[in-house]
């Protein structure tokens, strides 16, 4: 009988984490102290952005990827919500085009200028209303260009068109607030994990639920679509409040294929997929490493590989997407990290080691490009289609220049006093409704005097014509 190792040959075995140089981070950033379960920054080619600590309302900032360093105090932002943000997502298929919600129930969509922003911005491209409690969750559709999810802390699901700038599909199979979305690699298929314990598989443009697993060995915080594997990954807690990862089939959510604890620690743990590699990466919130695994279609199924171990604890993850990385140095994945103590925003580039300098086709395949495969109105009839593909051999180069068109909606308005009252009905946050008590205050004493004003007016003219009446009967 043959000896057989325990460890399976892997190109990826010897992976290894390595961070920016200080001048290629990004300091000086007043980063989120909000406790949402999220990761509060959104990275593509162009730009990093990063949700921010602000007064009276929320914001988030946009910095391009080659302005790094210490950021000015005065650094303009994105602030046109009139609550926290919790989440902001780029669109994969206009690189300046990005979603953001909040706590003030509106998601909304912004478009970036070329350079990065100059002043300010308040005014969105969008500005999409349908919840009736604060959003939580976004997430763009993976291969059409204009169909953006979010979800709510009523328990809904929207699916927006953004071609016409209105909900055009509600889920509401939920009975608790949703964790976490995830699609599979054409977007036919939607997984969800609830507060409800339960790890469910939707199709989305009817809103069935296909799969449904109630976890009670296994509480799902994050779920994960592995690509065309056909399984779906959860994080979550044993019932020892041990961390945990399992593996399931998307067809068959009766058990997990297999479950592994991780450690002790109370931190959400936070799974990326890069399904080009395969590779699984899980990252705490709070901690400060970072494990990955290979993940097959047969046994084991998850091979542990190595880990990256740093100091620094970790607020949130952006990741950068394919077509954004250093392939001459043999990278196949980097994340950006946010460490809220310092203020910092860390790149961490995932390398292969390689001594050739040439490129290597065997751990960069075909991978999703930055043309959508249809439109919104094409997903929406029912069509599904892969991702179209492109290669990163010559480099990252546009296939096509498309533009981004908001509907354009008739506004209308009934203004008093400079106060448009179909605008600011009804208001949707405790500020909002405090602001139009003290301004509709304000209007009904100013109308008050206006009304005595004119009384006294009345009474004015009435008593000057009694008297053109006295002395006209002497004059005759």
């Amino acid at each position: 009988m043959s000896w057989r190792p325990t460890y399976r040959s892997s190109k990826f075995r010897n992976v290894y984490g390595k961070v920016a140089q200080r001048e290629n981070c990004f300091d000086g950033i007043p980063i989120t102290k909000n406790v949402h379960d999220n990761h509060f920054c959104a990275v593509n080619s162009k730009f990093v952005a990063v949700v921010t600590e602000s007064a009276g309302g929320g914001s988030f900032i946009v910095i391009p990827l080659l302005q790094s360093g210490r950021l000015d105090s005065h650094y303009p932002k994105v602030c046109g919500h009139q609550g926290n943000v919790l989440d902001i997502k780029w669109n994969p298929f206009f690189e300046n085009i990005i979603a953001s919600c909040s706590e003030d129930t509106s998601v909304r969509v912004w478009e970036i200028p070329e350079g990065g922003l100059r002043r300010n911005m308040t005014e969105a491209v969008l500005e999409l209303y349908g919840h009736s409690r604060r959003v939580g969750l976004i997430e763009w559709h993976p291969t059409s260009s204009g169909i953006l999810f979010s979800a709510g802390y009523d328990y809904k699901i929207l699916i927006w068109n953004l071609e016409i700038g209105e909900p055009v599909k509600m889920i509401d199979c939920h009975t608790d607030v949703i964790l976490s979305m995830s699609f599979n690699t054409d977007g036919s298929l939607l997984a969800t994990s609830c507060k409800d314990k339960k790890l469910r598989v939707i199709e989305p443009r009817s809103g069935a639920v296909l799969q449904q697993a109630s976890c009670k060995n296994h509480r799902v915080n994050r779920v994960v679509f592995l690509g065309n594997m056909k399984r779906l990954l959860t994080t979550g807690v044993s019932r020892w409040n041990t961390r945990q990862i399992a593996l399931w089939d998307q067809e068959d959510l009766s058990m997990p294929i297999v479950e592994e604890d991780i450690d002790g620690l109370s931190g959400l743990l936070f799974p990326f997929y890069d399904a080009d590699t395969h590779m699984l990466y899980l990252a705490g919130k709070g901690d400060g490493n970072i494990r990955y695994f290979e993940i097959t279609t047969e046994k084991p199924y998850l091979q542990y590989l190595m880990e990256f171990r740093s100091p620094a604890p970790q607020k949130g993850l952006g990741v950068m997407p394919k077509h954004g990385l250093d392939v001459g140095a043999c990278e196949v994945y980097r994340f950006y990290k946010l460490v809220t103590l310092k203020g910092l925003i860390e790149p961490i580039s995932m390398i292969v080691p390689r001594r050739s300098d040439t490129y290597q086709e065997d751990i960069y395949p075909m991978t999703a490009g930055t043309e959508p495969a249809l439109s919104a109105s094409e997903w929406l009839s029912g069509i599904n289609r892969d991702p179209v593909l492109m290669s990163l051999k010559d480099g990252y180069h546009r296939p096509n220049q498309l533009v981004f068109k908001a509907p354009v909606k008739e506004k209308k308005s009934v203004v008093v006093n400079g106060i448009d009252l179909l605008e600011n009905v009804p208001p949707r946050t405790e500020n909002e409704l405090l602001r139009m008590f003290f301004r509709q205050q304000d209007e009904l004493r100013r109308l008050k005097e206006e009304l005595t004003t004119k009384d006294v007016r009345i009474r004015q003219l009435e008593l000057e014509l009694n008297n053109l009446k006295n002395v006209s009967p002497n004059n005759v």
